[in-house]
């Protein structure tokens, strides 16, 4: 506990999405992390009150002044950011200091974003009312979960798994490696899924319903 309390942002921030990336309830995956859920939750509840800014230690020395950036600059940021509307703060943050030459800082870009109403919901939402769905499925093929990975292979850049998981059995019905997060993509994964399971091909009382994070991916009218 006493090693929590001193983590870093970053110990904070990788904690944070290796929850958000687990195929593990959250409980089970914080037991395994030693985390104790309080404390996840209370830096989770700051990071997506002030992002990246709000996992560090509160020390008002420290605070950093956002709305000093140009207003020419936090411009360009909103229309980047409408440009690439996939991709998540730190993302963006990186691809203006690639193509932009000029540096912003995640937690800048967040905030920048944030008051624009330009946050999107996390990748995975965590619920913290319930541990299970209230009504889990009983049967393998009921429900599927989609979602892409992300990580990154140094000197080559970043991926994406795109990946159909059945609920029910937690086993992994198909996987595709992917360098973008593409509604086509979403559709080849779900193809592999269907080929896999043949369920078009025998009597069901319905097909798999699909639970995913409603990304844009996900919401394409493709």
């Amino acid at each position: 506990m006493g090693r929590l309390t001193r983590s870093s942002a970053a110990e904070k921030l990788e904690i944070i999405r290796l929850v958000e990336g687990s195929s593990l309830p959250v409980k089970q995956t914080l037991a395994e992390l030693d985390v104790p859920r309080s404390t996840f939750y209370r830096w989770y509840d700051r990071y997506g009150e002030a992002g990246y800014d709000g996992l560090q230690d509160r020390q008002p020395q420290q605070r950093q002044f956002w709305n000093r950036i140009p207003q020419t600059v936090r411009e360009q940021v909103i229309q980047i950011a409408l440009e690439y509307p996939e991709q998540s703060p730190r993302e963006l943050a990186w691809h203006i200091t690639d193509h932009e030459g000029y540096f912003i800082s995640e937690s800048s870009m967040y905030r920048i974003l944030k008051s624009f109403d330009l946050i999107t919901s996390p990748a995975f939402i965590l619920l913290k009312a319930h541990d299970k769905f209230p009504h889990p499925t009983q049967h393998v093929n009921e429900l599927w979960q989609t979602d892409f990975t992300q990580f990154k292979i140094t000197g080559w850049g970043y991926y994406y798994r795109s990946t159909v998981l059945d609920d029910f059995s937690r086993y992994i019905l198909a996987w595709k490696l992917t360098t973008g997060m593409a509604h086509t993509d979403v559709q080849d994964t779900l193809d592999l899924a269907i080929a896999a399971t043949g369920v078009t091909q025998v009597a069901v009382k319905h097909r798999p319903r699909l639970l995913s994070d409603n990304g844009p991916a996900y919401l394409s009218g493709d």
